[in-house]
C-alpha cells in the first residue's frame, strides 16, 4: 500500500494561525476526500483506527483564499496525539514540526498538485486521510518557499512509519448460504435485538459498498456525483415533467429518480429476505461463480422514519441544495444558532415548497443521520 498523510483544513485563518494546540473536526466532515477502502476502514474511529491517523505525517491548513490575483492558504507541517473521538466532534492534538506560514502559488491548479487535491477540497473544511508521500509534498512546498529547503531536508522530520496500512474491515458474517433453506436457516437462526425493525439488501458482490450512488467516490477519493447533485436533480426533471408531476414530496421525487437510473442519496433495501436474496443471487451467467451478499440491517424501531416524516423532509430537500451550499451547513452550531444560518434559510424554503406548515426549526442532528 502506498503512504498516506492526513490533510486537515479549515476555512477561518485565525483557527490556523499562531500556537494551534488542539483541534476539533465535526464528525460529518471526517474523511471526506479518502479513499473509499481506508475511509470504510477509519470511520468507526476505534483504538486501532485513531492510532493509525496518529502514525501518519499530519498538513494542517486553512482553505485556499483567492485576493485579486494572489492565491494563498496557510500551511502547517506536523503530529497528531490524543485524538478523541466524540458524538459530534473529533478532537486532536497537533504538534507544530514546521510552520509554512502563508504560502503563495501561481494559481489554484499549482496549489491543488502539491497536495493532489482539486479545487473542490482546497475550499472544503475536512480531514481526508490521502495517498502519497508527504516527503514529496514538503519537497514541494520547499520549492515554493526556498527558506525552509534546509529544515525539510532534516530526516527527523521524515514520518516515522512508512507503509503502514490502516485496521482490517470488520465485517460480522453469518454464515455461508448455499441454498434458500440454508440461507432463512442462517436467518431465523440469528438473534434479533428487542424493540427493532429488520430490512434487507442484496447485492450480487460481496465486494460491492454499502454506499448510495450519490455518494460513491472515485478510487482517489473524489465525489463522482456530489458536487452535481443539485443539477442532475434539475435536468432529470426538466426531460421527464410530467412522469414527476403528481409528486407530492421531495423524497416522492428522489425514488422516482433512483428507478431512472440518477445517482440519489438512496440506498434501496426490502423488508423480505427473499427479495434480498434474488437480487444477491442475479448476474450475467459469466458472473456467477462471483459471491453475492444479503446485509442484514436492525434499526431501532424508534428510528424508522415514513415518507411524510419531517426528518425526511429534511434529508431529501438537501439535494435543492447547490454543492457550495451543502458546504456551508455546520451541524456543531445548537439549533437556534444554526436555523439563524443562511443556509438554513434556503433548506426551509425547499421545505416549505412541499410542506407550508413546517416550523422554521431544523434539528440539526436530524441531518446528520
Amino acid at each position: 500500500m502506498v503512504n498516506s498523510f492526513n490533510y486537515i483544513s479549515f476555512g477561518n485563518w485565525e483557527y490556523i494561525e499562531g500556537n494551534v494546540g488542539v483541534v476539533t473536526m465535526g464528525r460529518g466532515r471526517m474523511f471526506e476526500y479518502t479513499p473509499p477502502d481506508i475511509e470504510k476502514r477509519l470511520e468507526g474511529l476505534d483504538p486501532t483506527a485513531i492510532s493509525f491517523l496518529e502514525t501518519l505525517p499530519t498538513f494542517l491548513c486553512s482553505e485556499i483564499r483567492s485576493t485579486g490575483s494572489v492565491v494563498s492558504m496557510l500551511i502547517k507541517y506536523g503530529r497528531i496525539s490524543y485524538t478523541a473521538p466524540e458524538r459530534k466532534e473529533v478532537s486532536t492534538t497537533f504538534v507544530t514540526l514546521i510552520d509554512f506560514g502563508e504560502v503563495v502559488f501561481e494559481n489554484i491548479e499549482t496549489a491543488g498538485a502539491v497536495f493532489g487535491a482539486d479545487r473542490f477540497q482546497l475550499y472544503r473544511t475536512h480531514w481526508a486521510v490521502r495517498e502519497g508521500d508527504a516527503k514529496e509534498v514538503l519537497a514541494r512546498l520547499a520549492k515554493i518557499k526556498p527558506d525552509f529547503a534546509d529544515l525539510v531536508s532534516q530526516g527527523a522530520l521524515a514520518p516515522a512509519v512508512v507503509g503502514i496500512q490502516p485496521p482490517p474491515r470488520d465485517k460480522k458474517i453469518l454464515g455461508v448460504a448455499d441454498s434458500v433453506e440454508s440461507f432463512l436457516k442462517l436467518l431465523y437462526g440469528s438473534s434479533a435485538k428487542e424493540a427493532t425493525e429488520t430490512f434487507f439488501r442484496g447485492h450480487m458482490d460481496a465486494r460491492y459498498e454499502l454506499t448510495p450512488s450519490l455518494l460513491r467516490k472515485w478510487e482517489n477519493g473524489d465525489w463522482q456525483f456530489m458536487p452535481s447533485e443539485d443539477r442532475l436533480c434539475k435536468e432529470l426533471l426538466i426531460a421527464h415533467h410530467d412522469e414527476f408531476h403528481g409528486d407530492q414530496y421531495c423524497f416522492d421525487r428522489i425514488v422516482r429518480m433512483q428507478h431512472y437510473g440518477l445517482p440519489t442519496r438512496l440506498l434501496d433495501i426490502s423488508g423480505n429476505p427473499l427479495v434480498a436474496l434474488f437480487f444477491a443471487c442475479s448476474g450475467k451467467p459469466d458472473e456467477l461463480k462471483i459471491d453475492g451478499e444479503v446485509i442484514v440491517f436492525q434499526v431501532s424501531s424508534d428510528r424508522v422514519k415514513y415518507y411524510d416524516s419531517d426528518t425526511v423532509s429534511c434529508l431529501a430537500n438537501l439535494s435543492n441544495l447547490t454543492y457550495v451550499q451543502k458546504n456551508e451547513i455546520d451541524l456543531s452550531l445548537d439549533q437556534d444558532a444554526f436555523n439563524e444560518t443562511n443556509v438554513a434559510g434556503k433548506l426551509l424554503h425547499h421545505i416549505k415548497s412541499e410542506k407550508g406548515f413546517f416550523e422554521g426549526r431544523i434539528v440539526p442532528d436530524d441531518l446528520r443521520v
